[in-house]
C-alpha cells in the first residue's frame, strides 16, 4: 500500500480532508473527512434568552455571521410573534448584501481563480492579473465596511437585534454605500470578462437537484418563507426536514443531508439555476445571458464560481435603489408578543441555504436545530470527486489531487477556519 500526501489546501475554510483509496488503478472509496470536533452550539443555547441565542449562534462563523444572525433572528421572531418594520427589513437586506459581496469576492478572486488561471495562490497571480487581485480586495473591503455600518462590526456585529436595530446608520453612511457600490461595478465586470476566457474542467459532470429559498413575488433574493427545489417541489420553511433529512456518517463529525435519498446542491449555482430568470438588473442580466448554459451548469459545480460573481454584481446594482428605500422608510422597534412558540428561519448564506429552528418556552430557548450549507453539500462533493477520479484515472492521469481540490473549492465550503488535506492511498 502506498500513501501519497500533499500539503494542506490553504484556500478552503476549515479543518478536514479528502481521502481517496485506489486499488489496482481503480477508485474504491472517496470520503470528505471532517476532523473538527462537534461544537454543540445547539445544546449551548438551550436555557438562554433569545437575545443571548442570537449573539451565540452568530459566532458559528466569522465570514457568515450576518447570515447566521439573520436566520436566528428570523426564526426567533416567528416564535415570539414579532413583525418588524419595513426599515428593519431593508437594513437587514443591505447587511446581507454586504456579506455576499465580502464572501463572494474573497472566494472568486482569491480562492477559486488561481486554480483556473494556473497559479498556486492569489499572490502568484499579481504580476499577470494585478487588477483582478487588487480589485477583489477592494470589493471585499467594501463588503466588510457595509457590515460594519449596518451590523456594528466587520466580524460578529451586534447591531442587528430581535425586533430591530441597536443603532440606525446615518444618511451620510448610507449615501457612501450607495456611491461606492456604483463605483465598484467595473471591477466585477472585469472579473467576469476574465471568466469568459477560461477553460472550465468537465471531468466530474453529472446532473443533480438544486435547493434554495424561494424569495416570493417573482423576485431574486436571499431569504423567504418557502424552500424551492429544482424538480419543482416547494415546501414551507417550517418543513425543512423534508428536504434536508440529516444523517450521521462514520468518517465525519459533520452530519450529511439527502433529498429523496440523493445528494443535492445549495449555493450561488442553485440560486441562479432556480431563480436566475428573475434577475432584472441590466449588467448582471447581460453577463448571466452570456455565461449561463443550462446543460453545463446543471452538471458541473465549477460554475458555482461564476454564479457567485454574477450575484455579487447583482448586489452592487441593487444597492443604490435599496439605500433610497431605506432612507424613506420609517423605523419602529418591535417587542415580543408572547413567551412560547416555534419558528424556523431560512436564509441564503453565501455558501447556500441555512436553517435555524427554535422552540421557545417561558421566554427561553427549549430546543434548537441548525443546518449549514456545507452540511448539505458534503455528499455532493464526494459524488463529484468520485466521478472525476474515475474519469481521470481512465484517461491515464495519476496526479488527481489538484482536480479534486478544485471541485471542493468550487463549493466554497466553510468547515470552520483552517486548512484541508487531500490524501490519496494506493493499494496494489
Amino acid at each position: 500500500m502506498k500513501k501519497v500526501n500533499i500539503e494542506p489546501i490553504a484556500r478552503v475554510e476549515g479543518h478536514g480532508g479528502i481521502r481517496v483509496e485506489v486499488e489496482k488503478n481503480k477508485i474504491k472509496k472517496i470520503t470528505v473527512d471532517i476532523y473538527e470536533g462537534p461544537r454543540l452550539i445547539e445544546q449551548m443555547v438551550v436555557g438562554k434568552t433569545p437575545e443571548e441565542d442570537v449573539s451565540i449562534t452568530s459566532r458559528i462563523c466569522a465570514i457568515c455571521f450576518a447570515s447566521h444572525r439573520l436566520a436566528a433572528i428570523t426564526g426567533l421572531e416567528k416564535a415570539l410573534g414579532i413583525k418588524v418594520s419595513k426599515k428593519t427589513e431593508l437594513l437587514r437586506e443591505l447587511a446581507h448584501f454586504g456579506e455576499m459581496i465580502e464572501s463572494h469576492s474573497l472566494h472568486y478572486y482569491l480562492l477559486a481563480l488561481p486554480d483556473l488561471v494556473g497559479y498556486p495562490d492569489a499572490i502568484s497571480m499579481v504580476n499577470k492579473y494585478p487588477d483582478d487581485v487588487v480589485g477583489g480586495l477592494e470589493l471585499k473591503k467594501f463588503g466588510n465596511r457595509v457590515m460594519e455600518i449596518i451590523a456594528g462590526r466587520r466580524i460578529h456585529g451586534e447591531n442587528m437585534r430581535i425586533g430591530g436595530f441597536g443603532k440606525i446608520p446615518s444618511d451620510e453612511e448610507l449615501n457612501w454605500i450607495k456611491r461606492r457600490a456604483s463605483e465598484l461595478i467595473p471591477i466585477i465586470e472585469s472579473g467576469l470578462e476574465l471568466w469568459g476566457k477560461l477553460e472550465i474542467p468537465d471531468y466530474m459532470e453529472e446532473e443533480t437537484n438544486f435547493v434554495c429559498m424561494e424569495p416570493g413575488n417573482n423576485q431574486f433574493g436571499f431569504s423567504g418563507t418557502e424552500i424551492m427545489v429544482s424538480d419543482g417541489t416547494k415546501v414551507d420553511v417550517e418543513e425543512y426536514k423534508k428536504i434536508t433529512n440529516e444523517r450521521v456518517v462514520e468518517h465525519s463529525f459533520a452530519k450529511r443531508c439527502r433529498y429523496k435519498g440523493k445528494p443535492y446542491t445549495v449555493g450561488a449555482i442553485a440560486r441562479i439555476i432556480n431563480l436566475g430568470d428573475r434577475i432584472k438588473t441590466p449588467i448582471a442580466r447581460d453577463y448571466l445571458d452570456r455565461y449561463y448554459d443550462e446543460k453545463k451548469w446543471k452538471r458541473n459545480p465549477i460554475y458555482n464560481n461564476v454564479a457567485q460573481a454574477i450575484e455579487l454584481l447583482w448586489c452592487l446594482e441593487k444597492i443604490p435603489g435599496l439605500v433610497d428605500e431605506i432612507k424613506k422608510a420609517e423605523y419602529k422597534p418591535v417587542k415580543a408578543k408572547r413567551e412560547d412558540g416555534t419558528g424556523t428561519g431560512g436564509v441564503e448564506a453565501p455558501r447556500g441555504t441555512l436553517f435555524h429552528s427554535y422552540k421557545i418556552k417561558n421566554g427561553l430557548v427549549a430546543e434548537a436545530n441548525f443546518i449549514a450549507p456545507t452540511t448539505q453539500n458534503l455528499d455532493e462533493m464526494e459524488r463529484y470527486m468520485m466521478n472525476a477520479a474515475k474519469n481521470l484515472l481512465n484517461q491515464g492521469r495519476e496526479d488527481i489531487e489538484l482536480p479534486l481540490e478544485i471541485i471542493v473549492r468550487a463549493f466554497d465550503p466553510c468547515i470552520s477556519c483552517s486548512a484541508h488535506l487531500v490524501r490519496v492511498v494506493k493499494k496494489g
